[in-house]
Protein backbone atom coordinates (compact mmCIF):
# COMPACT_ATOMS: atom_id res chain seq x y z
CA UNK A 1 0.00 0.00 0.00
CA UNK A 2 1.70 3.24 -1.13
CA UNK A 3 2.27 6.50 0.70
CA UNK A 4 -0.49 8.90 1.72
CA UNK A 5 -2.07 10.72 -1.15
CA UNK A 6 -1.78 14.54 -1.38
CA UNK A 7 -5.44 15.13 -0.46
CA UNK A 8 -5.14 13.21 2.81
CA UNK A 9 -1.85 14.90 3.63
CA UNK A 10 -3.43 18.31 3.01
CA UNK A 11 -6.40 17.50 5.25
CA UNK A 12 -4.12 16.49 8.09
CA UNK A 13 -2.11 19.69 7.79
CA UNK A 14 -5.11 22.02 7.79
CA UNK A 15 -5.27 22.38 11.58
CA UNK A 16 -1.66 23.60 11.63
CA UNK A 17 -2.78 26.72 9.81
CA UNK A 18 -4.79 27.73 12.87
CA UNK A 19 -1.62 28.81 14.64
CA UNK A 20 -1.47 28.94 18.43
CA UNK A 21 -5.02 27.67 18.85
CA UNK A 22 -3.91 24.16 17.84
CA UNK A 23 -2.28 23.61 21.22
CA UNK A 24 -5.67 23.91 22.95
CA UNK A 25 -7.47 21.49 20.63
CA UNK A 26 -7.95 17.84 21.62
CA UNK A 27 -5.81 15.51 19.53
CA UNK A 28 -6.39 11.91 18.46
CA UNK A 29 -3.27 9.98 17.50
CA UNK A 30 -3.94 7.29 14.88
CA UNK A 31 -1.46 4.69 13.62
CA UNK A 32 -2.73 2.88 10.53
CA UNK A 33 -1.50 1.02 7.47
CA UNK A 34 -0.27 3.17 4.60
CA UNK A 35 -2.95 4.42 2.20
CA UNK A 36 -5.69 2.66 4.14
CA UNK A 37 -8.42 5.20 4.84
CA UNK A 38 -10.83 7.51 3.07
CA UNK A 39 -9.59 11.13 3.46
CA UNK A 40 -13.23 12.20 3.82
CA UNK A 41 -13.51 10.07 6.97
CA UNK A 42 -10.68 12.03 8.56
CA UNK A 43 -12.18 15.32 7.46
CA UNK A 44 -15.68 14.40 8.63
CA UNK A 45 -14.58 13.24 12.09
CA UNK A 46 -12.53 16.39 12.66
CA UNK A 47 -15.35 18.63 11.50
CA UNK A 48 -18.01 16.82 13.55
CA UNK A 49 -16.09 16.47 16.81
CA UNK A 50 -13.56 19.30 16.80
CA UNK A 51 -10.88 16.68 17.57
CA UNK A 52 -7.76 17.02 15.45
CA UNK A 53 -6.29 13.80 14.08
CA UNK A 54 -2.56 13.25 14.01
CA UNK A 55 -2.13 10.40 11.56
CA UNK A 56 0.97 8.19 11.19
CA UNK A 57 1.40 5.14 8.98
CA UNK A 58 3.25 1.81 8.93
CA UNK A 59 3.78 -0.76 6.19
CA UNK A 60 4.30 -4.04 8.08
CA UNK A 61 3.18 -5.76 11.26
CA UNK A 62 6.80 -5.93 12.33
CA UNK A 63 6.98 -2.12 12.21
CA UNK A 64 3.76 -1.76 14.22
CA UNK A 65 4.84 -4.21 16.91
CA UNK A 66 8.28 -2.62 17.13
CA UNK A 67 6.71 0.77 17.75
CA UNK A 68 4.46 -0.60 20.51
CA UNK A 69 6.94 -2.94 22.18
CA UNK A 70 8.64 -0.22 24.21
CA UNK A 71 5.32 1.13 25.55
CA UNK A 72 4.18 4.73 25.63
CA UNK A 73 3.79 4.86 21.87
CA UNK A 74 1.57 7.91 22.16
CA UNK A 75 -1.11 6.42 19.91
CA UNK A 76 -4.82 6.34 20.71
CA UNK A 77 -5.98 4.09 17.84
CA UNK A 78 -3.94 1.39 16.12
CA UNK A 79 -4.87 -1.07 13.35
CA UNK A 80 -3.17 -4.45 13.97
CA UNK A 81 -4.02 -7.57 12.01
CA UNK A 82 -5.88 -10.15 14.09
CA UNK A 83 -3.13 -12.76 13.89
CA UNK A 84 -0.59 -12.63 15.16
CA UNK A 85 -0.23 -8.99 16.22
CA UNK A 86 -3.68 -8.20 17.63
CA UNK A 87 -3.92 -11.52 19.48
CA UNK A 88 -0.43 -11.05 20.89
CA UNK A 89 -1.27 -7.55 22.13
CA UNK A 90 -4.48 -8.85 23.73
CA UNK A 91 -2.60 -11.57 25.61
CA UNK A 92 0.06 -9.11 26.76
CA UNK A 93 -2.55 -6.76 28.24
CA UNK A 94 -1.35 -4.05 25.86
CA UNK A 95 -4.85 -3.09 24.68
CA UNK A 96 -7.65 -1.30 26.48
CA UNK A 97 -11.00 -3.13 26.60
CA UNK A 98 -13.63 -1.27 24.60
CA UNK A 99 -16.61 0.26 26.35
CA UNK A 100 -19.42 -0.72 24.00
CA UNK A 101 -21.78 1.71 25.69
CA UNK A 102 -19.64 4.42 24.14
CA UNK A 103 -19.64 2.69 20.74
CA UNK A 104 -23.34 2.55 19.79
CA UNK A 105 -22.47 1.49 16.24
CA UNK A 106 -20.77 -1.68 17.50
CA UNK A 107 -23.84 -3.69 16.49
CA UNK A 108 -23.38 -2.75 12.84
CA UNK A 109 -20.67 -5.39 12.48
CA UNK A 110 -21.27 -8.77 10.85
CA UNK A 111 -21.70 -11.26 13.70
CA UNK A 112 -20.22 -14.12 11.65
CA UNK A 113 -17.03 -12.17 11.03
CA UNK A 114 -16.83 -11.15 14.68
CA UNK A 115 -17.06 -14.83 15.57
CA UNK A 116 -14.02 -15.50 13.37
CA UNK A 117 -12.04 -12.84 15.23
CA UNK A 118 -13.13 -14.11 18.65
CA UNK A 119 -10.43 -16.79 18.46
CA UNK A 120 -7.91 -13.94 18.62
CA UNK A 121 -9.87 -11.88 21.15
CA UNK A 122 -12.26 -13.92 23.31
CA UNK A 123 -15.53 -12.05 23.66
CA UNK A 124 -14.43 -9.45 21.10
CA UNK A 125 -13.47 -7.21 24.02
CA UNK A 126 -10.53 -5.31 22.55
CA UNK A 127 -11.22 -4.49 18.92
CA UNK A 128 -13.70 -3.72 16.18
CA UNK A 129 -13.19 -5.00 12.64
CA UNK A 130 -11.91 -2.31 10.31
CA UNK A 131 -11.27 -4.11 7.02
CA UNK A 132 -10.49 -7.68 5.98
CA UNK A 133 -9.21 -9.61 3.01
CA UNK A 134 -7.11 -12.49 1.74
CA UNK A 135 -3.53 -13.15 0.71
CA UNK A 136 -3.04 -14.29 -2.85
CA UNK A 137 -1.53 -13.65 -6.25
CA UNK A 138 -1.47 -10.44 -8.24
CA UNK A 139 -0.92 -11.33 -11.90
CA UNK A 140 -0.27 -9.90 -15.34
CA UNK A 141 -1.50 -13.00 -17.13
CA UNK A 142 -0.52 -11.92 -20.64
CA UNK A 143 3.14 -11.50 -19.67
CA UNK A 144 3.16 -14.82 -17.85
CA UNK A 145 1.58 -16.58 -20.84
CA UNK A 146 4.26 -15.22 -23.13
CA UNK A 147 6.93 -16.99 -21.06
CA UNK A 148 5.04 -19.98 -19.67
CA UNK A 149 1.74 -20.56 -21.47
CA UNK A 150 0.90 -23.62 -19.38
CA UNK A 151 1.70 -22.04 -16.00
CA UNK A 152 -1.13 -22.36 -13.43
CA UNK A 153 -2.60 -18.96 -12.64
CA UNK A 154 -4.83 -20.11 -9.79
CA UNK A 155 -2.18 -21.83 -7.70
CA UNK A 156 0.85 -21.01 -5.58
CA UNK A 157 2.59 -23.53 -7.84
CA UNK A 158 3.09 -20.54 -10.12
CA UNK A 159 5.77 -19.03 -7.91
CA UNK A 160 6.62 -21.74 -5.36
CA UNK A 161 7.57 -24.46 -7.85
CA UNK A 162 11.12 -23.58 -8.95
CA UNK A 163 10.55 -24.75 -12.51
CA UNK A 164 7.66 -22.29 -12.87
CA UNK A 165 9.38 -19.45 -11.02
CA UNK A 166 12.44 -19.86 -13.24
CA UNK A 167 10.36 -19.56 -16.42
CA UNK A 168 8.56 -16.36 -15.41
CA UNK A 169 11.42 -14.70 -13.51
CA UNK A 170 12.17 -12.49 -16.50
CA UNK A 171 8.87 -10.63 -16.17
CA UNK A 172 9.33 -10.17 -12.44
CA UNK A 173 8.30 -11.97 -9.24
CA UNK A 174 7.84 -10.05 -6.00
CA UNK A 175 6.86 -11.25 -2.53
CA UNK A 176 5.75 -8.96 0.26
CA UNK A 177 8.29 -8.58 3.04
CA UNK A 178 6.27 -10.15 5.83
CA UNK A 179 7.20 -13.61 7.04
CA UNK A 180 4.24 -13.38 9.41
CA UNK A 181 1.94 -13.50 6.37
CA UNK A 182 3.90 -15.50 3.81
CA UNK A 183 5.10 -18.52 5.77
CA UNK A 184 1.57 -19.78 6.66
CA UNK A 185 0.67 -19.70 2.96
CA UNK A 186 3.80 -21.70 2.12
CA UNK A 187 2.95 -24.26 4.81
CA UNK A 188 -0.59 -24.58 3.40
CA UNK A 189 0.84 -25.08 -0.10
CA UNK A 190 3.03 -27.86 1.26
CA UNK A 191 -0.07 -29.57 2.64
CA UNK A 192 0.87 -28.79 6.23
CA UNK A 193 -0.92 -26.94 9.02
CA UNK A 194 -0.44 -23.18 8.44
CA UNK A 195 -0.07 -22.86 12.22
CA UNK A 196 2.51 -25.62 12.52
CA UNK A 197 5.30 -25.16 15.05
CA UNK A 198 6.93 -28.47 14.09
CA UNK A 199 10.62 -27.93 13.31
CA UNK A 200 10.49 -30.25 10.29
CA UNK A 201 7.53 -28.36 8.83
CA UNK A 202 9.26 -25.01 9.27
CA UNK A 203 12.43 -26.36 7.66
CA UNK A 204 10.34 -27.57 4.72
CA UNK A 205 8.83 -24.10 4.31
CA UNK A 206 12.28 -22.52 4.45
CA UNK A 207 13.62 -24.99 1.91
CA UNK A 208 10.74 -24.19 -0.45
CA UNK A 209 11.38 -20.46 -0.17
CA UNK A 210 15.14 -20.77 -0.64
CA UNK A 211 14.58 -22.90 -3.75
CA UNK A 212 12.82 -20.00 -5.50
CA UNK A 213 14.96 -17.20 -4.09
CA UNK A 214 17.19 -16.93 -7.21
CA UNK A 215 14.08 -16.26 -9.28
CA UNK A 216 12.47 -13.64 -6.98
CA UNK A 217 13.27 -10.12 -8.09
CA UNK A 218 12.14 -8.33 -4.94
CA UNK A 219 11.04 -8.91 -1.35
CA UNK A 220 9.50 -5.56 -0.49
CA UNK A 221 6.69 -3.95 1.46
CA UNK A 222 3.16 -4.44 0.23
CA UNK A 223 3.00 -0.66 -0.24
CA UNK A 224 5.82 -0.79 -2.76
CA UNK A 225 4.31 -3.82 -4.50
CA UNK A 226 1.06 -1.99 -5.23
CA UNK A 227 2.59 0.82 -7.27
CA UNK A 228 5.22 -1.41 -8.88
CA UNK A 229 2.59 -3.90 -10.04
CA UNK A 230 0.49 -1.05 -11.43
CA UNK A 231 3.52 0.29 -13.30
CA UNK A 232 4.33 -3.08 -14.85
CA UNK A 233 7.49 -3.94 -12.92
CA UNK A 234 6.24 -7.41 -11.94
CA UNK A 235 4.04 -10.06 -13.49
CA UNK A 236 3.46 -12.18 -10.36
CA UNK A 237 3.30 -10.99 -6.77
CA UNK A 238 2.25 -12.54 -3.46
CA UNK A 239 0.51 -9.91 -1.37
CA UNK A 240 -2.76 -8.69 0.16
CA UNK A 241 -5.87 -8.82 -2.02
CA UNK A 242 -6.61 -5.12 -1.68
CA UNK A 243 -3.12 -4.17 -2.87
CA UNK A 244 -3.81 -5.95 -6.15
CA UNK A 245 -7.25 -4.37 -6.51
CA UNK A 246 -5.69 -0.95 -5.89
CA UNK A 247 -3.04 -1.70 -8.51
CA UNK A 248 -5.81 -2.61 -10.97
CA UNK A 249 -7.35 0.82 -10.45
CA UNK A 250 -4.02 2.58 -11.00
CA UNK A 251 -2.72 0.59 -13.97
CA UNK A 252 -3.11 2.80 -17.04
CA UNK A 253 -3.27 -0.13 -19.47
CA UNK A 254 -5.14 -2.61 -17.23
CA UNK A 255 -4.31 -6.29 -17.45
CA UNK A 256 -3.95 -7.02 -13.70
CA UNK A 257 -5.91 -9.82 -12.04
CA UNK A 258 -6.08 -11.25 -8.53
CA UNK A 259 -6.24 -14.97 -7.78
CA UNK A 260 -6.98 -16.68 -4.50
CA UNK A 261 -4.82 -19.83 -4.56
CA UNK A 262 -6.83 -22.99 -5.10
CA UNK A 263 -4.96 -24.43 -2.11
CA UNK A 264 -6.83 -21.85 -0.01
CA UNK A 265 -6.07 -18.22 0.81
CA UNK A 266 -5.24 -16.87 4.23
CA UNK A 267 -8.13 -14.81 5.59
CA UNK A 268 -7.19 -11.89 7.84
CA UNK A 269 -8.85 -9.03 9.71
CA UNK A 270 -7.45 -5.62 10.53
CA UNK A 271 -8.76 -4.34 13.85
CA UNK A 272 -9.45 -0.93 15.35
CA UNK A 273 -7.90 -1.12 18.82
CA UNK A 274 -6.83 1.21 21.64
CA UNK A 275 -3.44 0.82 23.37
CA UNK A 276 -3.70 0.38 27.14
CA UNK A 277 -1.70 3.59 27.67
CA UNK A 278 -3.53 5.67 25.04
CA UNK A 279 -3.42 9.35 26.01
CA UNK A 280 -6.96 10.05 24.75
CA UNK A 281 -9.03 6.83 24.98
CA UNK A 282 -12.39 8.59 25.02
CA UNK A 283 -11.67 10.26 21.70
CA UNK A 284 -10.46 6.89 20.43
CA UNK A 285 -13.83 5.29 21.19
CA UNK A 286 -15.62 8.16 19.47
CA UNK A 287 -13.45 7.56 16.42
CA UNK A 288 -14.16 3.82 16.38
CA UNK A 289 -17.89 4.50 16.68
CA UNK A 290 -17.68 7.01 13.84
CA UNK A 291 -15.81 4.57 11.61
CA UNK A 292 -18.48 1.88 12.13
CA UNK A 293 -21.17 4.01 10.49
CA UNK A 294 -22.31 2.33 7.26
CA UNK A 295 -21.72 5.37 5.05
CA UNK A 296 -18.27 5.97 6.53
CA UNK A 297 -17.16 2.36 6.09
CA UNK A 298 -18.53 2.36 2.56
CA UNK A 299 -16.38 5.39 1.81
CA UNK A 300 -13.31 3.55 3.09
CA UNK A 301 -14.04 0.46 0.98
CA UNK A 302 -14.72 2.57 -2.10
CA UNK A 303 -11.39 4.32 -1.56
CA UNK A 304 -9.03 1.47 -0.66
CA UNK A 305 -10.80 -1.53 -2.24
CA UNK A 306 -10.84 -3.77 0.84
CA UNK A 307 -14.11 -5.22 2.19
CA UNK A 308 -15.48 -4.03 5.51
CA UNK A 309 -17.51 -5.87 8.15
CA UNK A 310 -20.57 -3.59 8.17
CA UNK A 311 -23.28 -5.22 6.01
CA UNK A 312 -25.39 -2.05 5.99
CA UNK A 313 -22.58 -0.33 4.08
CA UNK A 314 -23.30 -2.35 0.95
CA UNK A 315 -26.00 0.00 -0.47
CA UNK A 316 -23.51 2.87 -0.17
CA UNK A 317 -20.78 1.10 -2.18
CA UNK A 318 -20.11 1.93 -5.80
CA UNK A 319 -21.74 -0.82 -7.90
CA UNK A 320 -18.45 -1.96 -9.42
CA UNK A 321 -16.93 -2.30 -5.94
CA UNK A 322 -19.86 -4.23 -4.46
CA UNK A 323 -19.89 -6.63 -7.44
CA UNK A 324 -16.12 -7.27 -7.55
CA UNK A 325 -15.40 -10.85 -6.34
CA UNK A 326 -11.81 -9.85 -5.61
CA UNK A 327 -13.13 -7.40 -3.01
CA UNK A 328 -16.06 -9.46 -1.70
CA UNK A 329 -15.10 -13.10 -2.43
CA UNK A 330 -17.84 -15.62 -3.21
CA UNK A 331 -18.87 -18.11 -0.54
CA UNK A 332 -16.96 -21.00 -2.09
CA UNK A 333 -13.70 -19.02 -1.98
CA UNK A 334 -14.27 -18.11 1.66
CA UNK A 335 -14.96 -21.78 2.41
CA UNK A 336 -11.49 -22.70 1.11
CA UNK A 337 -9.77 -19.96 3.10
CA UNK A 338 -8.00 -20.39 6.41
CA UNK A 339 -7.09 -18.24 9.40
CA UNK A 340 -3.90 -18.40 11.42
CA UNK A 341 -3.00 -18.20 15.10
CA UNK A 342 -0.01 -16.49 16.66
CA UNK A 343 2.94 -18.91 16.84
CA UNK A 344 4.54 -19.70 20.16
CA UNK A 345 7.84 -17.98 21.04
CA UNK A 346 10.06 -20.80 19.78
CA UNK A 347 8.17 -21.15 16.49
CA UNK A 348 8.14 -17.39 16.07
CA UNK A 349 11.91 -17.21 16.45
CA UNK A 350 12.35 -20.09 14.01
CA UNK A 351 10.10 -18.40 11.46
CA UNK A 352 11.99 -15.14 11.89
CA UNK A 353 15.32 -16.86 11.24
CA UNK A 354 13.90 -18.65 8.20
CA UNK A 355 12.58 -15.40 6.79
CA UNK A 356 15.93 -13.65 7.28
CA UNK A 357 17.69 -16.48 5.47
CA UNK A 358 15.17 -16.34 2.64
CA UNK A 359 15.71 -12.61 2.20
CA UNK A 360 19.48 -13.06 2.28
CA UNK A 361 19.27 -16.03 -0.09
CA UNK A 362 21.21 -18.42 2.12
Amino acid sequence: MPTLRPLLRALLLLPLLAGATVAQEPVLNVYNWTDYIDPKAIEGFQRETGIRIRYDVFDSLETLEGKLSAGRSGYDVIVPTNEPSFARLVRAGALRPLDRARIPNWGNQDSALLAQVASSDPGNRHGAIYLWGTIGLGLRADRIAALAPDAPLDSLDLILKPENARRIARCGIAIMDSGIDVIPSVLRWLGKDPNSADAADLRAAETALLAIRPHVRAIISSAAITDALAQGEYCAVLTYSGDVVQAQARAPEGGITYAQPRQGAQLWFDMLAIPADAPNPEAAQRFIDYMLRPEVMAGVTNQVRYPNAVPASRPHLRPEVAADPNIYPPAEAIARSFTVAAPGPAAERARGRSWSRFKAGR
